[in-house]
């Protein structure tokens, strides 16, 4: 027998079978699949975007979702900023400064082989290293470039963009010459460096540069060669408002070499342009390390009218910008050897091994 509740509660459906009258007995309160789900949310209350929609199911929702997130995670931070530096320009010179933030560059851990601006040690070895003939303008380089055996027509672009990027560049087909070969062979024709490209899917993925003129810092030899990894390369058609390079001979900007194998480095990358800039082209070659990842850029600089008057002549103020002309790529050092390229019996005065020397995010070389 059922109570008054329960009889209130259920409601009797009753259906004829063949003769059998059949009883179904059906709960309040919605359809069955509903039964334990939460009530939607009739009030139309704006709940927070949350940042970890993981548990949505639909990926395209789960998409959504976090989208809006961002947007109002940046909504939020511009405002704070907004309002930080309304704050600062009501406080006028009593405003806090503004905090650094951490960065890899800024707390990196300290090499002991960091060179000071004023070492007398170091200027007085960089004044008789290899490259100091091409620093004081003794001497001006003349590049051979080649490439690895077989190269895809790809390659051909970034070899045209390196021949307008820098001055005295020559390239000759590699055929079947091996490296050591080509290296007396630009010996002889008075040539100063060696370039060889290697690709990978049609992008140059390395850059092999070796120093083959004999010198006196070198005990009469040749020297040194180097390894760089080539990353991101973007010809200069694909660069943004791109402009045209011009025959002149770019001024050399060298950027954050800061230890003695940096110092090296990019010295040798210096060496390979003439010291003789030809300023009336505002054409700069910009070497610049970070985090031991060589960034290569050429811009030339462009002098334009701006808005603003000058109070003391009454003319308008005259603004600079960059212009990019490309290429732009990517390298980073993977081995230093003495003298020209020997991988027999050639010796390494530096190579980076990964497993020991990458023991923290926090250490860099160059």
């Amino acid at each position: 027998e059922q109570t008054p509740q329960k009889a209130a509660a259920n409601t009797h459906l009753f259906i004829y079978l063949g003769g059998t009258i059949m009883a179904i007995t059906k709960k309040k309160g919605g359809h069955a699949s509903l039964q334990g789900k939460k009530p939607l949310n009739t009030a139309k209350v704006k709940r927070t975007v949350s940042n970890n929609p993981g548990h949505i199911k639909n990926k395209l929702k789960r998409s959504e979702i976090y989208g809006k997130y961002l947007l109002e995670k940046k909504a939020r931070k511009r405002q704070t900023r907004i309002q930080r530096d309304k704050e600062a320009e009501a406080l006028g010179e009593d405003a806090p400064k503004k905090q650094t933030p951490r960065t890899l560059d800024n707390t990196r851990e300290s090499e002991v082989t960091t060179v000071q601006p004023d070492d007398e040690e170091i200027l007085a070895d960089e004044a008789e290293d290899e490259f100091a003939p091409y620093f004081s303008d003794e001497i001006r380089p003349k590049i051979l470039l080649t490439t690895r055996p077989m190269p895809s027509g790809e390659l051909f672009h970034f070899i045209a963009d390196l021949m307008r990027f820098i001055p005295q560049l020559y390239y000759y087909p590699r055929k079947t010459y091996s490296v050591k070969e080509i290296c007396q062979f630009g010996a002889n024709r008075k040539f100063t460096h060696l370039i060889v490209l290697s690709e990978k899917s049609k992008v140059c993925n390395g850059m092999l540069i070796s120093h083959i003129r004999p010198s006196t810092a070198a005990n009469g030899l040749g020297g040194p060669t180097a390894f760089f990894k080539v990353s991101n390369v973007i010809p200069s058609t694909d660069v943004p408002n791109n402009g045209s390079a011009t025959s002149h001979v770019p001024e050399l900007n060298l950027h954050g070499f800061t230890t003695r194998l940096g110092h090296r480095a990019g010295r040798f990358l210096g060496s390979l342009f003439p010291h003789n800039a030809q300023f009336q082209g505002r054409q700069v070659a910009t070497f610049h390390n970070q985090r031991d990842f060589i960034f290569v850029r050429h811009h030339r600089y462009v002098f334009k009218e701006g808005n603003q008057v000058n109070k003391e002549t009454g003319k308008k103020k005259t603004k600079a910008k960059l212009q990019e002309l490309g290429p732009r790529f990517t390298m980073k050092m993977r081995w230093l050897q003495e003298g020209t390229f020997d991988t027999q019996f050639g010796e390494y005065e530096w190579m980076h091994k990964r497993k020991e020397m990458d023991t923290t995010r926090r250490k860099f070389h160059l």
